[in-house]
């Protein structure tokens, strides 16, 4: 029991330093679901979360799926799912769940299609959670007919509460920065009424009143005036835009926390699952952050209708000279110099990607997948 007791802790440890350690949360959980299969030598693993924004379940990390839990999967409409339903009710514990209960698992194993299964018989189901928080399920298997020990579950839920602690910490964080940012742009916004736009008034109001005053050389001075009256409305006008781009840019969110919440609710609408990476500061103009959220959206949207892809993965990377954004699949592929002249999807990436001074390239091979890049200068 003592010798138990030690490798308990230390596997305990272990995932302790991977999630304190670990950049994201996605890379948190892939790195938990490595050590916990590593040393528990079990096989396969993956992690559905709750999306806090549309309360729907995505595949947030996954280790060695087999064929058939590999297919894409809805969890945002009326799919049912045994562990899914119990944790919506607050009933899940860490337990054992023969595959015969599990609806994506069950058709395959009375078919005896091994090659979708591996063989799996059983998959432990334990709820991630913070302070009574229900936050998402792990899931774990054991290779053929093993199933794990009261012991092994009593550890997999103390593992489950480190991993609650750190989705928790990670999503505070998120929410702080985007508070922090959401309150600079409406600073921003407010300083920019009170002080250039309430200038620009004034002055438009003082030129008009010196038009009606004027008495001598009234053709020049007319001429000047009509002019400086023409620039400060242009400059008014200006200014209002401004404001509407700071309050209204990627929904008052940062472009990566936007980027996030687009992959999570692709990956739970349509069971592809959708992955972010980020690496280095943006520093955009919010009119760019808008175009390059929405040359992601049109690229996610073009992966559902026509890739047959399983897997997707956003990049957005920012250095001091430029900003790029890749979204790439692993779908069936397109020629693209034979895209059809109504395919209006690539033709606006293209367009919106010109419109804030970038390029885009799509690249793509038949059963390779498509990648769409777009770069763009850094400066904001």
């Amino acid at each position: 029991m003592p010798g138990s007791s030690r490798r308990e802790l230390e596997i305990v440890g272990a995932v302790a330093e991977a999630l304190n350690s670990s950049p994201s949360v996605q890379a948190a959980l892939e790195r938990t679901l490595e050590l916990v299969t590593d040393l528990l030598g079990l096989q396969t693993g993956w992690v559905w979360l709750v999306d806090p924004e549309s309360g729907h379940m995505y595949n947030a990390a996954a280790r060695n799926l087999p064929p058939v839990l590999q297919e894409p999967v809805r969890m945002s409409g009326e799919t049912w799912c045994l562990c899914i339903d119990e944790f919506r009710r607050g009933a899940l514990a860490p337990r054992n769940v023969d595959v015969v209960q599990c609806s994506r698992l069950a058709p395959a194993v009375r078919a005896r299609q091994t090659d979708l299964t591996r063989g799996l018989a059983h998959h432990a189901s334990v709820p991630l959670s913070f302070q009574g928080k229900p936050l998402g399920i792990m899931n774990i298997t054991a290779p053929a007919m093993r199933r794990l020990t009261a012991a092994e579950l009593r550890l997999l839920g103390t593992i489950g509460l480190q991993v609650g602690v750190a989705i928790e910490r990670a999503r505070l964080a998120e929410e702080s920065a985007a508070l922090a940012r959401a309150d600079e742009r409406t600073r921003l916004a407010r300083e920019i009424h009170d002080t250039l736009a309430q200038g620009l008034v004034a002055l438009a109001l003082q030129i008009e009143t010196a038009l009606r005053e004027v008495g001598r050389d009234p053709d020049r001075v007319r001429e000047r005036l009509e002019k400086a009256l023409a620039t400060a409305r242009a400059n008014l006008d200006e200014a209002r835009r401004s404001v509407t781009d700071l309050r209204g840019a990627t929904h008052g969110k940062p472009l990566a926390q936007a980027l996030a919440s687009l992959a999570r609710e692709i990956t739970s609408d349509s069971g592809i699952r959708v992955e972010l990476e980020t690496s280095g500061a943006c520093a955009l103009d919010p009119s760019v952050e808008v175009e390059l959220f929405r040359i992601a959206q049109q690229a996610l949207a073009n992966v559902r209708q026509h890739a047959h892809a399983m897997r997707a993965r956003m990049t957005l990377t920012c250095t001091k000279r430029k900003s790029t954004l890749i979204i790439e699949d692993d779908g069936a592929g397109f020629d693209v110099r034979r895209v059809a002249a109504d395919r209006h999807g690539i033709r606006g990436m293209r367009e919106r990607a010109a419109a804030i001074g970038g390029r885009l390239r799509v690249t793509s091979r038949k059963n390779r997948g498509t990648r769409v890049t777009c770069h763009v200068s850094s400066r904001a």
